[in-house]
């Protein structure tokens, strides 16, 4: 019995389809509930089928459905869920931010802690308006190293120095600043915003 072909043993045609040869092989193992022997060549020769099957599909002697070969594509495409997409950041945003390496934020946060430092030792007038010179100085050098735009440095500079002065003059419009310290903390404050300027601007 082993010796049979196993599409005669399953009792199904060489060109039957794969739903046939499952349900010949469920119906045969269901007749011979208690024979272990012809449930192992029902078994052998289902086996045997379909390893026949995928060798002249290799050698390209059967034809795939087109709805068989692509059903796992499609199945990958139907479960594709699409985001909206984040808009990218205008050019002139991209071509001002900077992305400084560690040295060099190293080196510009060292400076201006330094004279933020000797701003707070030091709270005379001119001590102050010297540091601010230093910082000045420093923020366009910084900048201008980098693109090697004068004009375009001293302007970052000069804005950079308002927003400091008018968000100092918040902090004591609040009442956030003691006023024996405003001179200092107006320094301090514009300090801060010339190391963000020259660290992350360009």
């Amino acid at each position: 019995m082993s010796e049979q072909n196993p599409y005669t043993k399953l009792e199904v045609p060489e060109d039957a389809s794969f739903e046939e040869i499952q349900g010949a092989r469920d119906r045969l193992i269901e007749q011979h509930p208690d024979s272990d022997r012809d449930r192992q060549d029902i078994e052998a020769a289902y086996d045997a089928i379909l390893m026949d099957r995928l060798r002249k599909r290799q050698e390209g002697k059967i034809t795939v459905p087109e709805g068989v070969r692509y059903a796992e594509q499609r199945t990958e495409k139907s479960v594709k869920v699409s985001f909206p997409k984040t808009p990218d950041s205008p050019q002139w945003l991209q071509r001002s931010l900077d992305r400084p390496n560690t040295t060099e934020t190293l080196i510009s946060a060292g400076v201006f802690t330094a004279l933020g430092t000797c701003a707070f030792l030091s709270q005379t007038p001119d001590a102050l308006s010297f540091l601010l010179a230093l910082g000045v100085g420093f923020t366009v050098y910084w900048i201008n190293r980098k693109e090697q735009r004068l004009g375009r440095a001293f302007a970052i500079t000069l804005g950079t120095l308002v927003i400091g002065g008018l968000l100092s003059a918040l902090l004591f419009q609040f009442g956030l600043v003691v006023v024996a310290l405003q001179p200092a903390v107006i320094t301090v404050v514009i300090l801060a915003l010339f190391w963000l300027a020259s660290s992350f601007l360009r």
